[in-house]
């Protein structure tokens, strides 16, 4: 069955039903329903060429990774999550990757003029981040995953990560700890600048100094965490509790505390932040570790999703939220030992 035939079929014009079927937000809300319920019903499906030259889309949606270390098990998750919600709408993701910044800038100018895409995926915003103003200036629509300070509203997601941590030390301090070390991401990060926020302040309120030797940055991997973790335990007063941005970094904490002939939950206490992998859960590690939890795989479906809206005419400002993250209290915090 083709557009004519299926129109004629359902009694609506083909511009109609070309329209309702793309999103289109000048169509009721009630005849896109009717449209895509005798769609369903009736085994059409709309050829996926004929429609974009119809609706002007390019039924795809852009992401661009910066250097080979942004392309990890939480990029991953993320995309797993953002195809499974376009792919229910037959949108494709262009993923492009580049070595720098200002690769990155040239990579978005070609999306809006070769209208490869309707819109595009902004990951890891800095605090102030010129992707944002370069593709409001562009006027190709975006979604960002985190946030950042812009003149303009635009449409993001983004977890809590200052309540994140603040609950974490919170819950640190409140065993009793008074050296308590942060592993935290790249400085530049609006998500790192929040958790460092969050950890500075909740320590201010329980009345302990905080001591720049006791915070470490790095992309969030075994390797950093081990490092980190490594030097942590070389100060002269070395810390007795530990949070790590990330449950791979969380990973690399541990060897190190071990390592060094301590027990983790007894001698260091140690929460970290997890994203939620399938194939390493903090329930299975020895002692399990105590979590800021919030799945990313999630967080990529809800952004596929807003996509969508922003693309049937959602207004930026009306695309705005912030998750909260689930504290779990498993085995590997405990009393500070004196």
């Amino acid at each position: 069955m083709n557009l004519k035939e299926f129109a004629a079929r359902i009694g609506l014009s083909q511009t109609t039903v070309s329209r309702a079927i793309s999103g289109y937000p000048e169509v009721k809300a009630e005849t896109r329903a009717r449209v895509l319920e005798a769609a369903e019903r009736l085994g059409y499906r709309p050829n996926s060429i004929a429609q974009r030259l119809a609706t002007g889309r390019a039924g795809a949606i852009g992401i661009v990774f910066q250097g080979g270390g942004r392309f990890g098990p939480h990029s991953s998750e993320f995309m797993g999550g953002l195809s499974t919600r376009l792919q229910q709408e037959g949108i494709d993701i262009l993923v492009s990757t580049v070595e720098t910044a200002e690769d990155e800038a040239a990579a978005y100018r070609r999306l809006a003029a070769s209208k490869r895409v309707d819109a595009v995926i902004v990951h890891t915003p800095a605090c102030t981040d010129e992707r944002i103003a370069l593709l409001q200036a562009l006027g190709l629509p975006f979604i960002v995953h985190g946030r950042s300070e812009a003149k303009k509203p635009f449409a993001f997601l983004d977890i809590d990560n200052f309540g994140a941590i603040a609950a974490a030390t919170k819950h640190l301090a409140a065993f009793g700890h008074r050296r308590i070390a942060l592993i935290n991401g790249d400085t530049d990060s609006t998500y790192a600048r929040d958790r460092d926020e969050g950890y500075r302040r909740t320590l201010a309120a329980e009345g302990i100094a905080a001591d720049p030797a006791l915070t470490g940055h790095g992309e969030f991997t075994d390797e950093t965490g081990f490092r980190l973790m490594q030097g942590f335990l070389a100060l002269p007063a070395p810390p007795t509790a530990v949070i790590a941005g990330s449950m791979m970094s969380a990973l690399g904490a541990m060897r190190a505390i071990r390592i060094a002939g301590l027990a983790v939950g007894e001698d260091v206490s140690l929460i970290a932040h997890d994203d939620v992998f399938p194939y390493l859960s903090p329930d299975n590690l020895v002692p399990a570790v105590t979590t800021t939890q919030s799945p990313i795989r999630a967080a990529g479906e809800r952004i596929g999703d807003m996509a969508l809206r922003l693309l049937q005419g959602e207004a930026p400002e009306a695309l705005q939220e912030v998750w909260p993250v689930e504290f779990v209290i498993r085995g590997s915090t405990g009393p500070a030992r004196t």
